[in-house]
C-alpha cells in the first residue's frame, strides 16, 4: 500500500513539473517545438477551442439563442475539423466588455478586437503578456496565411517587433472614392474632370443643367473632403515639417488655397447653403432622390448607390471617377488603416491546440473557405454547372441577415470587398474596376500613431479624429472662413491658437513618439 502510495506521489510530482516547465505539451517559446514532443499534427480529432467575437451589429447573430446550433457554425466545424465554442459580443458594449473579459480569471482561447494590437478593446492586454506570439507559429503552421497578409497588416497586430494578432485586413486601403452622375456629364459634353478647376466647370454645367446640389456636402466634412484632399491639407492627418510631426492643417498656405475652392463653390451655388449641417441622412436622401451631381462616399456602395438612384430616376447613372487633382497632383482621401479586425491567441492554450487553431486561420485563405463564406452550402444557397456558380442571392431581409453573419465568420481575409460574389452581379466588374485600377492610385497618406497619442485625452478639441475628420476647434474655424465670418488669410492666426492651446504639446508627443519609432505607423500617398 505505501509502495503505491510512493509511485502515485512520484507521478503526480513529475507532472507538477512538468506543468510548471511547460513541457507537458504547453508552449514555453515562440518557437515551434518538434512534432514529436506528443503533438499529433495531423489527427483527426477535431480541434476544441473557445472563441470571443463582435456578432456585428447582425440581427441575424443579435437573436441568436445558441451559436454551436447554427448550422452555418456547424458546417464551418465540419470543413475545419474543429469543435468551436463561440461567443458572440455587442458591437456597441464591444470596447466596453472586452477589457472586462479579458479581467477574468479565464478567458477564451481565441479573441477578437475591432483594430490592431494597441486597440481600445485590447486596453493593454498585448503588454501586459496575454497572449501567444506568433511569428514562428504563423511561418511553420499557417503558411498561406503568413503569404497574404500585407506586412502592413503584421505591423499593425505587433508588439515590440513580435506578431501578436492575425489580422482581417484590407488589401485596398483606399476606400473612399469621387461619385458623378455619368448621365448627367454626359448631356454637359464636358469630360471627365481631371483636376480641381475641370471639376469645378463640371459642377458649373451641372447647375446649368438644373442640379439642385451639383456636389454634395456633410456636417464636419465627413465625406466631403474632396477640396482637401487635392490640396493634402485633410485635417485628421499628420506630416513631417520642419523637423516635428504636425497635423496638415498647419500648412497654412495649401489650406487656404482649399478653403479658397470651398467659398467659391458655396459663392457660386455648387454646394448646399446649409453644408455644414447636412446629416447624413439628408446627405443620403438626396443622392437617392436624385437631386445631387457629385459626391463622396465608400466605393463599395456603388451597386447600392445604382439601384436606390434608378428606383427614383430611371436611366440614372452612377461612376466612380478619379478624384479631382490639386497643383501639385496630390488627390484623394485619406487611407483606411490596413487592419480591420484581428484575433489573439491566450497564452494559456496547449501546443497541440495552438497548431489547429493555425490551421484554421490557415484554411480561411484558401478557395474552399472563399466559396463557403461567399455562397454558403452547395445544394442549397447555390448549385455549380461546369465551373459556373449560380448562387441563390437573398430575397428577403431574414436571408440577407444569415448571409451576413455566415459571411461574419470568416474571420481572416482581404476585407476590401467580396470579389467572388460582386463578379455575378449585374455592374460588379465597374466596382471591381475601380477598386483595382482607380483607388491605387490615389489615396492620401500620414503618419498614424497606435495607440493614439495620450495628449489627444487632454485636449479633446484639438484632437483628430480619424478617420472622419478635423479636430473641433479647427473644422468651426474652417466653417467660418467659408462662410465669410472670418477672412482665410487669418488662417496663420488659426495655427498660432491651435499651438498655443495645446497643439504644442500635442505636437511634442508625436514628434518624440515618431523619433523613437514607439507605436507609429507611416502611410505614404498613392
Amino acid at each position: 500500500m505505501k509502495r503505491a502510495a510512493y509511485f502515485i506521489l512520484a507521478a503526480a510530482v513529475i507532472l507538477l513539473f512538468c506543468y510548471l516547465t511547460g513541457s507537458a505539451d504547453r508552449l514555453a517559446s515562440p518557437s515551434p517545438q518538434p512534432a514529436q514532443e506528443g503533438v499529433t499534427e495531423s489527427s483527426t480529432q477535431p480541434t476544441a477551442f473557445s472563441l470571443a467575437i463582435s456578432n456585428g451589429a447582425s440581427p441575424y447573430a443579435v437573436n441568436m439563442a445558441d451559436p454551436s446550433a447554427d448550422r452555418w457554425v456547424k458546417q464551418l466545424e465540419a470543413l475545419t475539423n474543429t469543435k468551436l465554442s463561440i461567443s458572440l459580443i455587442s458591437l456597441k458594449d464591444f470596447d466596453r466588455r472586452m477589457p472586462v473579459i479579458l479581467a477574468g480569471d479565464t478567458y477564451p482561447d481565441v479573441v477578437q478586437m475591432i483594430g490592431g494590437a494597441s486597440s481600445a478593446a485590447m486596453a493593454g492586454s498585448v503588454q501586459a503578456g496575454l497572449f501567444l506570439p506568433l511569428d514562428d507559429w504563423i511561418k511553420t503552421y499557417a503558411p498561406n496565411l503568413w503569404k497574404a497578409v500585407p506586412p502592413e497588416a503584421w505591423k499593425e497586430t505587433s508588439f515590440e517587433g513580435h506578431i501578436y494578432g492575425i489580422p482581417a485586413w484590407l488589401g485596398n486601403p483606399s476606400r473612399r472614392a469621387t461619385y458623378i452622375r455619368s448621365d448627367l456629364l454626359a448631356q454637359t459634353g464636358l469630360p471627365v474632370p481631371r483636376t480641381v478647376d475641370e471639376f469645378l466647370d463640371v459642377l458649373r454645367a451641372f447647375k446649368k443643367l438644373g442640379v439642385e446640389i451639383p456636389y454634395e456636402m456633410r456636417e464636419n466634412f465627413k465625406y466631403a473632403d474632396v477640396i482637401f484632399g487635392a490640396y493634402d491639407v485633410l485635417g485628421y492627418q499628420f506630416e513631417v515639417r520642419n523637423g516635428e510631426v504636425v497635423p496638415k492643417f498647419l500648412d497654412a498656405e495649401h489650406m487656404m488655397k482649399a478653403l479658397q475652392v470651398y467659398r467659391t463653390m458655396l459663392m457660386e451655388g455648387l454646394i448646399p447653403e446649409d453644408f455644414a449641417t447636412v446629416s447624413s441622412t439628408e446627405y443620403t436622401h438626396d443622392i437617392e432622390a436624385g437631386r445631387v451631381g457629385s459626391w463622396t462616399a465608400n466605393a463599395a456602395g456603388l451597386l447600392d448607390f445604382r439601384t436606390k438612384l434608378r428606383a427614383s430616376v430611371p436611366g440614372a447613372q452612377i461612376d466612380i471617377i478619379p478624384s479631382p487633382e490639386g497643383p501639385e497632383g496630390t488627390k484623394g482621401y485619406g487611407l483606411y488603416s490596413s487592419v480591420i479586425n484581428s484575433f489573439y491567441i491566450n497564452k494559456h492554450v496547449f501546443k497541440e491546440k495552438l497548431i489547429g487553431i493555425l490551421q484554421f486561420f490557415d484554411w480561411m485563405v484558401s478557395d474552399e473557405a472563399q466559396r463557403f463564406f461567399s455562397f454558403g452550402i452547395e445544394g442549397d444557397t447555390y448549385t455549380e454547372d461546369h465551373g459556373t456558380i449560380a448562387y441563390h442571392f437573398p430575397k428577403t431581409r431574414e436571408e440577407q441577415d444569415e448571409e451576413t453573419f455566415r459571411e461574419l465568420l470568416w474571420l481572416t481575409h482581404d476585407l476590401t470587398i467580396n470579389r467572388a460574389r460582386t463578379e455575378l452581379v449585374p455592374g460588379g466588374k465597374d466596382l471591381l474596376h475601380a477598386l483595382d485600377v482607380t483607388l491605387p492610385k490615389e489615396g492620401l497618406g500620414s503618419i498614424v500613431f497606435v495607440p493614439e497619442l495620450e495628449s489627444f485625452s487632454a485636449y479633446p478639441d484639438l484632437a483628430s479624429e480619424r478617420p472622419n475628420q478635423a479636430p473641433p476647434v479647427i473644422v468651426d474655424h474652417m466653417v467660418k472662413m467659408i462662410y465669410g465670418k472670418e477672412p482665410i488669410s487669418d488662417w496663420p492666426k488659426v495655427v498660432r491658437e491651435y499651438r498655443e492651446r495645446g497643439g504644442n504639446a500635442i505636437i511634442q508627443e508625436a514628434t518624440a513618439r515618431y523619433r523613437a519609432k514607439q507605436g507609429v505607423l507611416i502611410q505614404h500617398n498613392r
